[in-house]
């Protein structure tokens, strides 16, 4: 099975307002960008479309090291937030629904192909392909300006 590295991040101008995606997918010395945005979302969402756009783009299942400083997104799994929202019919242990549902199970669909290592890093700090997704997230917002 081959590893991929994958690296995420998402920006958003106003929460809600315009957001924007990156993924930059790294494998066998070859690297793939992707991004985007949309006109009117939030952080955690743009967070969720980051990682689940770099493995939609992966054509065959791999070890699949994500590297994201969204704690929303890692300590889902990390911390196995995940299986409590299952358990509990997407609420939280408050009682609330599940903000984000859809991306959720989007993302929960394409991580069931790949064997996944989640690793959360340190927002805006020294990791250069964090500030490098985190640089073309922002780049998507403008775009929508």
């Amino acid at each position: 099975m081959k590893t991929v590295t994958l690296y995420t991040d998402g920006a958003c101008s106003g929460n809600p307002g315009k957001g924007g995606w990156a993924a930059i997918l790294q494998s066998g010395g070859h690297e793939k960008v992707l991004s985007g945005g949309e006109s009117e979302t939030t952080n955690n969402r743009m967070e969720l479309m980051g990682v689940i756009s770099g493995l939609e783009a992966l054509n065959q299942s791999c070890n699949v090291n994500i590297y994201s400083d969204s704690a929303y997104v890692v300590n889902a799994f990390l911390q196995d937030w995940i299986s409590y929202w299952l358990m509990s019919g997407w609420k939280t242990k408050g009682k609330k629904p599940v903000q984000n549902v859809e991306l959720w199970k989007r993302l929960l669909d394409v991580c069931s192909k790949h064997q996944i290592t989640w690793h959360k890093v340190k927002g805006h700090a020294d990791n250069e392909l964090n500030n490098r997704c985190d640089m073309i997230a922002r780049e998507e917002i403008q775009k929508l300006s």
